[in-house]
């Protein structure tokens, strides 16, 4: 046998080996923890105006000062809903700030949603067509991160924020 038949022969085999080896490399691992290149680094810059008060703009630089969260959400993502009671115990009874990234989506459906489900959110930022959210690197909604005072990036989840994933994602980053 040629050596261009030992290739031909073997090239399914080395690619089934390789396929084999990738996929088993993600077996255990959580699917809802993706890599941010942002952790660590400064938030990305942002103007984007109010859901309520779409005259009224806010910039990363009006944020600073506090640590908070920006939760990405929208009245199209229904596990947005299903979240939605947890980010309002974050806000009410945690006494956290958590900012809502309403994200492509429209101003009627997000205020229709809002009203449905009620507003845990002590800024609304509308970002209808997705930029500042795929500058923050959001995949889907929802996802959550949270911000230093000096607008650094410490964590990000992707998926339902529930408390026991607030626990281990985000608890021990909290500041006084």
């Amino acid at each position: 046998m040629s050596l261009s038949r030992w290739l031909v022969a073997g090239l399914p085999i080395v690619g089934f080996i390789g396929l084999a080896l990738v996929l088993m490399s993600g077996i255990g691992k959580d699917p809802s923890i993706l890599p941010s290149m942002l952790i660590g680094k400064q938030a990305p810059e942002f103007e984007l105006p109010l859901l309520y008060e779409p005259e009224q703009i806010v910039s990363k630089q009006d944020l600073l000062g506090q640590q908070y969260f920006i939760n990405v959400w929208g009245s199209w993502c229904p596990t947005c809903q299903y979240e939605h009671p947890f980010i309002e115990q974050m806000s009410n009874e945690m006494n956290l700030t958590v900012v809502g990234l309403n994200w492509k989506d429209t101003r009627d459906e997000a205020t229709r949603w809002l009203k449905q489900f009620g507003n845990p959110y002590e800024t609304i930022l509308f970002d209808d067509i997705g930029t500042t959210g795929i500058d923050f690197g959001v995949a889907a909604a929802p996802e959550t991160f949270l911000i230093s005072a000096d607008g650094t990036v410490l964590a990000k989840y992707a998926g339902q924020l529930t408390p026991e994933v607030f626990d281990t994602t985000f608890a021990d980053m909290l500041t006084p």
